[in-house]
């Protein structure tokens, strides 16, 4: 359908206008709400977990938090990418409609469609993209010699670890969103009716039509926008975390005070 970043730009905006570039914005919020609180918080918890493991290799722990961050988070993760790359390659409708389009036509499974393609995606990249993020973390407090991250600090380690993450991953981003765009038995454009039916099968087609050129399509702007999100993310958890953080030794060293007085 696109021959390029600025072709699909173009066309979004002749199609739909300027709100043409924010179609399932309704779905993404309220999934990422969700899904991050569910990665970060996991994450964070299994690396606790896992730090007090007697002879558990620290440079695994990273690794390791960000599988199971993502293993947690995908199952509200795919429901809300289905949504929103449905709306975005044309489905019709606000992201309610459009989920109850989905229910009705292939029930609650359908929602998870790609699902295997999307952990097959989301593990390698939660994996790279929060071990990257804690390494570049532990190297610049290394180096520093500070406690914590500055605001500026947490902003471009987390911008280069999604950068690094969205790289590298491509690939199966690209078979991941294949099977989530297709309309089952329906010609959704005039350039492929192709169905898909499984990971294996998709790549198959992708060499046979494209070569491997086309496992790296969408890769520039899909980096830009991990590496956006990756650095606002991190920023706001790092934040977060400090914030309460703060807040729960305040009220201890005031607690402490109390008793100690009484």
């Amino acid at each position: 359908m696109y021959n390029g970043t600025f072709d699909a730009i173009a066309k979004t905006f002749q199609s739909f206008g300027i709100l043409g570039f924010y179609r399932g914005v309704s779905a993404v919020i309220v999934g990422s709400t969700f899904s991050s609180a569910m990665y970060f918080g996991t994450c964070e918890f299994g690396k606790s977990v896992l730090s007090k493991i007697p002879n558990y290799p620290a440079v695994l722990i990273p690794p390791t938090a960000g599988a199971m961050g993502n293993i947690i988070s995908s199952a509200i993760m795919v429901p809300k990418e289905l949504i929103t790359q449905r709306m975005q390659t044309g489905a019709k409708g606000r992201s309610w409609e459009v989920l109850v389009k989905i229910l009705e036509k292939d029930g609650v499974l359908g929602l998870y469609a790609g699902y295997s393609a999307t952990l097959l995606r989301n593990l390698p990249a939660g994996v790279l993209s929060y071990s990257s993020f804690e390494y570049l973390k532990s190297a610049v407090l290394s180096k520093t010699g500070q406690e914590n991250l500055e605001p500026l600090q947490s902003v471009c380690c987390g911008a280069l670890a999604g950068a690094i993450s969205a790289s590298i991953t491509t690939p199966l981003d690209v078979v991941k969103t294949r099977l989530m765009t297709q309309v089952q038995g329906e010609t959704t454009n005039k350039v492929s009716a192709v169905v898909y039916s499984g990971v294996s099968e998709t790549v198959q087609q992708i060499l046979k039509e494209e070569g491997w050129v086309g496992f790296s399509r969408g890769m520039g702007p899909r980096v830009v926008h991990s590496a956006c999100f990756a650095a606002l993310g991190y920023f706001a958890f790092e934040t977060a975390r400090l914030t309460l953080l703060h807040q729960y030794l305040k009220k201890k060293e005031s607690e402490g005070m109390v008793n100690a007085s009484v």
